[in-house]
């Protein structure tokens, strides 16, 4: 693990990440690692006097100007002060104790975490919303995308019909490695890459350039962004148009991800090149990332949106990754879509499972094959048994025995080992994890999975019959209504944060569950927070094309408070997991995103990025005397959510509201008070007029009960006629500073 070395200046953060790079002797204290080295505002006009003033400090350290030279690899220069080099633990602790020096942070490791969402969402290109109409479909916005490079030769990236970049833009097109300047058009209007402290062995296996080898930048780049592209399937299935949420955006890259993993000191240099090269919104689909990401900040405060993914760790709770309050981090939902796959058992019974299962051209229909039962399908299990030509069922054949705790892995392993024995197909038997993209790879076996109580009565029938067949057809798509959506995947991380507990992460859900878009010349489905990041990205988009003065904090205001927590049915929406749940703001945050209810939210809870400040220094430390002194908890923030994980006496926090609305209106309050907690708001009426944009209010929490408690739901919801304005609520009774469960 890396450490944070406090220092003497106020400790304001760093955003960081173990960086595993080989280790180089020092000449004073060891080996030699990567540190980012965080110096707070730019205090220089020009970026080769902030760079000069960088090499000034490293030196007084190092010695010389050239071993100062040597070991920088980073300098952020426009939009924050600071750099990033390779050093020794002593020269580490000697450049904290400078007095210009904010924090010191080994650099960390960190990794990446369509057809049919974007009519799921009422973003129908066809039959555009007033949305679309009146952002002209995100028309000149810049989208800045932080992954693994783009493949410009995408029909998603097409420059048809766009006019010249935006005069504001200040970036470049860097050129590498099959990547000329020709690569960037008006639509990929910037390109940059971050090679510097990647493994020589990765590098190989790279482009060195913009240019994505992996497929995930391409992938979010063409979500948020992509050009309408008709007839995109993949293989047949989820066929429609592929296209971004807003398809008239221009996007910058910034490859700071090589192999799907990179580190936090070329996060940072990426946002602080975004910062200068003037993009409107930033997209990171990825996670390991610290919480104290002082990069964001500063894009925040330069008027940047940025997005997160909140990470693919769920269900379990406390998971939820890149939780400081000043981004958005995003939870990820299913659609109405899914991709059924008949299995035909030999008394004709059919039973349906999902995946991505095609057939290759010119290979044979589906036939009946033997079916065997391959209990867990670990090697153990199958011990050797010939399976050539068979179709294998992956389930526990005695009730005892323990399902894996991660199916995904399981499933791979499974495969693995069938494949290796022979076998012609695999059933694999699982509670829903929503994860499917790997039975699209299952190389030349047919792969299907199921639940389990179908996975038990395909076990009955083999137990039932001397010579059990059947045959997997190829999958289907199946869009409709009828199925119950969204749904909080199962993946999706869950909150509460464990860094910021006093504030509700994530803050929204978007599409995440096999996303068809662009990867290299193709389409494919991808499943991660990674896919429903860029859909919340291309909604910030059109929602700044038509309200270009709205700050960060209120377009996030704006999703969160129009999101939806039913169905159109009117049903709660689910979270997937175990077991299956009514959602709450630890799944989703305010709920699943609905654009067009957005784009007119009527009150926003905006916030003066200074106030960050306040809290974002004393999340660093604690013992700060000049932390103390301004210490203000995070739902003190006028944050569109309300968070108290420590409820022992009543608590009154305020918000503000501004009226983007009518300009005359009235709202008046709903209260749906968390279990166990009174709640009060005061005034519970809010009358607005031409002269009256802003009112302040206060809410009171109060514990029922004095216990040992865990958080419980509810919400405050402003109501003028059918509009609503709604902030989700948390709150756990204590009685002592510990908060597991006691007798």
């Amino acid at each position: 693990m890396g450490f944070s070395i406090p220092s003497r200046a106020p400790v304001a953060s760093a955003l960081l990440l173990y960086l595993f790079l080989p280790l180089l002797p020092g000449a004073h204290g060891g080996s030699r690692r990567l540190y980012i080295v965080y110096l707070g505002d730019v205090k220089h006009g020009h970026p080769n006097d902030v760079i000069a003033s960088h090499h000034d400090i490293l030196s007084n350290v190092l010695g010389s100007m050239d071993d100062s030279l040597a070991s920088m690899v980073y300098n952020y220069k426009h939009g924050f002060s600071g750099f990033a080099a390779m050093l020794t633990e002593d020269h580490a602790h000697q450049l904290a104790e400078l007095p210009e020096v904010i924090s010191v942070h080994l650099s960390r490791s960190c990794r990446a975490t369509t057809t049919r969402s974007w009519d799921f969402l009422g973003l129908n290109y066809q039959m555009p919303s007033e949305l679309l109409r009146k952002s002209n479909q995100g028309e000149d916005i810049i989208i800045g995308v932080i992954d693994t490079g783009i493949w410009p030769e995408s029909r998603s990236f097409s420059d048809e019909r766009y006019g010249p970049e935006p005069s504001r833009w200040k970036g470049k097109c860097e050129v590498g490695q099959g990547w000329n300047s020709s690569n960037c058009n008006r639509k990929i209007i910037g390109a940059r890459f971050y090679s510097a402290g990647i493994d020589e062995g990765t590098l190989k296996a790279e482009y060195l350039s913009a240019r994505d080898a992996d497929g995930h930048g391409t992938h979010t780049a063409s979500t948020a962004a992509g050009s309408v592209v008709e007839g995109a399937s993949f293989h047949g299935l989820a066929a429609g148009a592929a296209r971004g949420g807003a398809p008239r955006a221009r996007v910058a890259v910034y490859k700071s991800l090589w192999q799907g993993s990179g580190s936090s000191a070329a996060i940072l240099a990426a946002i602080d090149d975004a910062i200068h090269d003037g993009v409107d919104v930033l997209s990171l689909s990825l996670g390991g990332l610290k919480d104290d990401s002082f990069g964001a900040l500063h894009a925040v405060q330069k008027g940047i949106t940025v997005v997160y993914a909140g990470g693919n760790s769920g269900p379990r709770p406390q998971t939820v990754e890149n939780t400081a309050p000043w981004v958005i981090t995003v939870a990820a939902s299913k659609i109405d879509r899914s991709f059924p796959t008949v299995i035909t058992l030999g008394n004709k019974k059919q039973i349906a499972g999902q995946s991505l299962y095609y057939q290759e051209k010119n290979s044979s229909r589906s036939t009946f094959r033997s079916l065997e039962l391959g209990d867990l399908c670990t090697a153990d299990a199958l011990n050797g048994t010939d399976l050539k030509g068979k179709i294998v069922l992956c389930f526990p054949s005695d009730p005892k025995s323990p399902l894996p705790l991660v199916p995904e892995t399981a499933f791979q392993v499974a495969l693995r080992n069938v494949r290796d024995a022979g076998a012609s197909g695999l059933i694999f038997a699982q509670y829903t994890t929503d994860l499917l993209g790997a039975t699209a790879r299952c190389q030349g076996i047919a792969c299907v999975r199921v639940d389990l109580d179908t996975g038990y009565q395909i076990l009955r029938y083999i137990r039932d019959t001397s010579s059990a067949v059947a045959k997997i057809e190829p999958a289907r798509t199946f869009t409709s209504k009828e199925l119950l959506a969204p749904k909080v995947a199962a993946f999706s991380s869950r909150g509460p944060s464990i860094y910021y507990a006093d504030v509700i992460k994530p803050d929204i859900a978007a599409p995440g569950a096999s996303i068809l878009a662009a990867v290299g010349d193709s389409y494919e489905p991808k499943s991660g927070t990674s896919m429903a990041t860029p859909h919340v990205a291309g909604i910030i988009a059109l929602l700044k094309a038509l309200h270009p003065q709205w700050s960060p904090a209120a377009l996030k205001s704006a999703i969160v408070t129009t999101a939806s927590v039913t169905d159109e049915h009117g049903m709660p929406i689910l979270a997937e997991g175990l077991p299956r749940k009514v959602a709450d703001p630890f799944d989703y945050g305010g709920g699943n995103i609905n654009p067009n209810r957005a784009a007119d939210p009527g009150l926003i809870y905006d916030i003066d990025p200074s106030d960050y400040k306040k809290f974002f220094g004393c999340a660093i430390s604690r013992t700060s005397a000049s932390c103390n002194e301004t210490l203000v908890p995070g739902y003190h923030l006028n944050l569109p959510s309300i968070s108290i994980p420590d409820l022992r006496s009543p608590i009154t926090v305020s918000r503000t509201v501004t009226n983007v609305g009518e300009v005359d209106a009235v709202y008046h309050a709903a209260i749906q008070s968390p279990p166990g907690v009174w709640m009060d708001v005061e005034p519970s009426v809010l009358v607005f007029n031409s002269t009256n944009k802003v009112h302040t209010f206060q809410v009171k929490l109060s514990p029922m009960w004095k216990l040992q408690g865990d958080y419980t739901f509810g919400s405050l919801t402003w109501y003028k006629g059918e509009k609503s304005v709604r902030i989700p609520i948390a709150a756990r009774m204590t009685l002592h500073d510990f908060y597991a469960d006691v007798a």
